[in-house]
């Protein structure tokens, strides 16, 4: 039996201001990084520990990894960042106040693009500082592969490949994987393990700070799954 964790990052400035986040990099808030702090002493207390961590390229999701590494004591262990764990882009939203946002357009709209599986947000361009081809961090990632604004469904296509390629033979290695993350990014994940429709993945709602372990057959068929705390 193998075993994998799943934990969303803490909670973000932009996220206590309601902000669409997406690829934006906003700093953990102060209750963000004691949320990371909760989480690192739940996995201690339970007697849990990991053989290598996989994150994003987004601070909230690294500050996070470091902090549980910390109260670990893991802070040696190694830690792989991948773009494909980064949170669904939120296109031309991305920055933005969703009261505003829902003001302007009105909650259903807002909802359509926040819960719905395969709708998008309103696009940008290649031109807007918000497309990803204009960071440093991608500088490297064919821009064909980058997005104007994602879907959950687009999220879950950007993620399987780094889960299949990359995570999933380190699992069947015998590792204990940790993988610290975001609400879309680990909605793809769960979506794939736990063999959801479009229909019930949406309704899964991914809890800030509160890790997630599966139980994995040789086959990384779901064998159980659990919360701590």
């Amino acid at each position: 039996m193998y075993k994998l964790i799943l934990l969303r990052h803490g909670e973000s400035i932009w996220e206590q201001e309601n902000r669409f986040t997406g690829w934006s990099d906003p700093d953990l808030s102060e209750k963000g990084k004691e949320e990371a702090r909760h989480a690192g002493d739940l996995l201690k207390s339970f007697h849990f520990r990991f053989d290598i961590c996989y994150t994003s390229y987004l601070q909230r999701a690294i500050k996070t990894q470091y902090i549980i590494a910390e109260e670990m004591g893991l802070l040696w262990v190694p830690v792989i960042k991948n773009w494909r764990l980064n949170e669904r882009h939120y296109g031309a939203l991305q920055g933005l106040s969703k009261t505003e946002i829902t003001e302007k357009y009105g909650e259903e709209q807002v909802m359509i693009w926040r819960r719905s599986y395969d709708a998008r947000p309103p696009q940008i361009s290649d031109f807007d500082p918000r497309f990803p081809a204009h960071d440093i961090r991608y500088e490297g990632i064919d821009a064909s592969l980058l997005s104007h604004g994602e879907s959950l469904q687009d999220t879950v296509n950007r993620v399987l490949p780094c889960w299949e390629l990359d995570v999933a033979p380190v699992v069947k290695q015998g590792k204990t994987v940790l993988i610290v993350a975001h609400g879309n990014s680990l909605r793809a994940l769960e979506m794939h393990l736990l063999q959801l429709t479009p229909e019930e993945i949406v309704k899964v709602e991914i809890p800030v700070g509160k890790p997630v372990i599966f139980e994995l057959d040789k086959e990384l068929k779901t064998l159980k799954y659990y919360f701590l705390g």
